[in-house]
């Protein structure tokens, strides 16, 4: 990639391309599991690249980073302890501290490099997150960490697309989506950035959404809205209970107010029932779904299939 005025183009099908100019590359590198760059972008500032996919940026990680945390940290309502799976940039831990609550967050992301680079690179994301005392970051396979961890109020996939023999596709399987149940204590939520919303693009949301609801006995998709990841965003809540999808505006704004330090810019008791509304198209796509994603059928990504 040239240092100026180039493009990153990436093919959502054979038919769509969604660019992104560079004005300037700050950082790249062959990491020993991806392809990494840090670069500027114009009017949404900094962005992380990975294999040539956008993954967040300075000017809307905001609109991704305050839902998949507190969406599940308010309506678990005590949550004291965070694990984050991937989270290299800092963003979702950020947003986890500004819980009072919150005694212990643990971020495992499997590539150093990456988790360096954003510490570098993207202080505005992080703020300091990724040195702070209450988080530990550990430099490891999410899928094993999890599959031996216990007692966590929340967890949170915050992860790179599902390709095959990258380092995600196994964090998108029924056997990581039940190590995850095991991981949680008894009220506990998960979380896991699904894919697009987009109709051609939808197969990998509804096959994931279709395989957590395989492993956990309540399930809700979120609907979310970042201009630069071109579509609309699912998230897929889980749990063991009960998951309110029409929470009282009021009460989880006195909630955050209590329970919250520091700004939120998009996030509210009124955002967070819109985003618990996913449109019908995506409601009846999960229903109508039978594929279960698993370690010997996992995820293949490429050019909106999986």
């Amino acid at each position: 990639m040239e240092s100026k005025d180039q493009w990153i183009g990436e093919e959502l099908t054979p038919h769509d391309v969604w660019q992104h100019r560079v004005t300037k590359v700050l950082t790249s590198c062959q990491t020993p599991f991806q392809t990494l760059a840090v670069v500027d972008s114009g009017v949404y500032g900094r962005a992380l690249v990975l294999d040539n996919r956008w993954q967040t940026c300075t000017g809307d990680e905001f609109l991704y980073h305050e839902p998949i945390v507190h969406t599940p940290l308010v309506l678990h309502g005590n949550p004291r302890r965070v694990l984050i799976a991937g989270g290299a940039d800092g963003g979702a831990a950020r947003e986890a501290l500004k819980w009072k609550t919150v005694e212990e967050i643990r971020l495992v992301d499997i590539d150093g490099a990456a988790v360096e680079a954003c510490r570098t690179w993207l202080p505005e994301i992080h703020q300091g997150s990724l040195n702070h005392s209450r988080v530990h970051v550990e430099i490891g396979d999410a899928y094993d960490v999890i599959a031996q961890a216990r007692d966590w109020d929340v967890i949170i996939a915050d992860l790179t697309d599902p390709i095959e023999d990258g380092p995600a596709y196994k964090l998108f399987t029924r056997e990581f989506f039940t190590h995850c149940r095991q991981a949680l204590r008894p009220g506990g939520l998960f979380v896991n950035q699904a894919g697009s919303m987009s109709p051609p693009l939808l197969t990998p949301l509804s096959r994931t959404a279709k395989t957590i609801e395989s492993v956990f006995a309540h399930t809700a998709v979120m609907s979310v809205f970042v201009p630069t990841y071109g579509s609309p965003w699912g998230m897929v809540l889980a749990s063991d209970t009960p998951i309110n999808t029409s929470p009282a505006i009021d009460a989880i704004d006195a909630h955050l107010a209590q329970s919250v330090n520091g700004p939120l810019r998009m996030f509210d008791g009124r955002t967070l029932l819109g985003l618990l509304q996913p449109p019908r198209h995506v409601r009846e796509r999960i229903a109508d779904e039978t594929m279960i994603y698993s370690l010997d059928n996992p995820p293949q990504l490429s050019r909106g299939n999986a």
